[in-house]
């Protein structure tokens, strides 16, 4: 057998190996909650331009892994989240029980909303595996881009 075929099954086993732990291996986070940021405003005066500030459609969480929606606000001014406001500076913990669609109004997105979708913890196998596989590529979709500096 040559050596390239040799690497080859090696990378084979090793990738199948990963795919296994993936859809078997229990689901752990250092923390339950998940992020939402209300960002700083240019000057405390500014109101948040609705076309500058990027509001997600959509936030996906996890009974049991990630089941608690974190809302901090980073600005001078009180911002709304469904019938959450939140003073500025500080944050607000909003925990689910139980798998559903939930629509919110977001003042950052007059108009609009942003639809928390809480899901039941995937069963270990194809389910989990999916799981992990649609967090990782979320998490890649919604890398902040930031330039180099000069």
């Amino acid at each position: 057998m040559s050596l390239v075929r040799r690497v080859q099954l090696a990378l084979a086993a090793i990738l199948l190996a990963v795919l296994a732990w993936a859809a078997l291996a229990p689901l752990r986070y250092p923390t339950r909650e998940l992020g939402f940021d209300f960002p700083r405003t240019p000057s405390p005066t500014a109101a948040p331009q609705p076309g500058r500030v990027r509001v997600p459609g959509q936030v996906w969480l996890t009974l049991g892994v990630r089941d608690v929606l974190l809302l901090r606000n980073r600005d001078a001014a009180p911002h709304v989240f469904g019938q959450v406001r939140v003073l500025p500076g500080r944050e607000f913990r909003l925990p689910f029980e139980q798998a559903g669609d939930f629509p919110f109004a977001c003042d950052l997105a007059p108009g609009a909303r942003v639809l928390v979708r809480v899901l039941e913890q995937p069963d270990p196998g194809w389910a989990r595996l999916r799981w992990r596989l649609r967090t990782l590529f979320d998490a890649l979709r919604t890398l902040p881009l930031q330039a180099p500096d000069e």
